[in-house]
């Protein structure tokens, strides 16, 4: 598909990177990414992604803006608290660039919806807030066989990784999942939110700027994918640490033995 003038002219700093160019352009033009989440997280997913011109944007958020957001989501302003954070974020995104196509999913993601959800997408963005959400979203993606790219952060600390275990690695076996990451499904109250904990505005800020940059990498087909690393940040150090994240043969999503074989609401409570 053929960019207008406009669009050259709004895109030029990335038509003369070899690695993306016109080809690459078109490439994010024609791209379908869903983030779920528009609060720390997603805010700086869904501006950057906007204007490197991803083409079909869905945002997946059933909140409403309030005043406390704003110390964080950055796509949301003060005139707009109450109204709907996938309404706020569009509003946001299509003033950045109107050439974005944003796609408003207001309900709640859950095990009975998320496959529809995310099937006429080709990434995901995972930049919700709880534990319950990413397993679900995590093992949706995995049964879609869509890439999934999953952050969280902390008070002053945050982590990155990429997830495709649907394919394999180099040495033939599945690439990990986010229950090889993590483990069992944490017990409610085992991590507190930030209404409880807190949370310095700006690191979501950066771990967000990093998942645009790790979804774009992922349409771009450049670059080094993070599957298989998790990448953390640890704002008081200013320091970055990364670790290697293998398959766990006794997972159940994946493992030898499975458990986990369909997407039930009992899976994630």
């Amino acid at each position: 598909m053929a960019l207008s003038s406009e669009e050259i002219e709004r895109y030029a700093r990335h038509l003369v990177l070899p690695e993306v160019g016109g080809p690459g352009q078109n490439k994010l033009k024609a791209a379908r990414v869903l983030v779920v989440g528009a609060g720390g997280l997603g805010a700086p997913i869904l501006l950057y992604l906007a204007a490197a011109g991803v083409g079909h944007i869905g945002i997946c958020d059933h909140d409403t803006v309030s005043l406390s957001n704003l110390q964080r989501q950055v796509i949301h302003t003060t005139s707009n608290i109450g109204k709907l954070k996938t309404q706020s974020a569009a509003e946001m995104m299509q003033a950045i660039n109107p050439h974005v196509e944003v796609i408003q999913h207001t309900q709640r993601i859950t095990a009975e919806n998320a496959m529809e959800l995310i099937k006429p997408y080709d990434v995901v963005a995972d930049a919700c807030d709880n534990f319950n959400t990413r397993f679900l979203v995590a093992d949706a993606c995995y049964f879609a066989k869509k890439p999934l790219v999953s952050a969280a952060v902390g008070q002053f600390d945050g982590q990155i990784s990429t997830f495709k275990p649907y394919l394999k690695n180099a040495n033939g076996e599945p690439n990990p999942t986010y229950r090889c990451f993590i483990g069992d499904l944490p017990e409610r109250g085992m991590f507190p939110a930030c209404e409880e904990a807190g949370i310095l505005g700006a690191l979501p800020g950066i771990i967000g700027a990093m998942q645009a940059m790790e979804v774009i990498k992922e349409i771009l087909e450049i670059g080094d994918s993070l599957a298989g690393r998790i990448l953390m940040y640890d704002a008081l150090l200013a320091r970055f640490f990364e670790t290697k994240l293998s398959w766990n043969p006794a997972n159940p999503l994946t493992g030898i033995n499975p458990t986990v074989t369909s997407m039930r609401e009992e899976n994630y409570k």
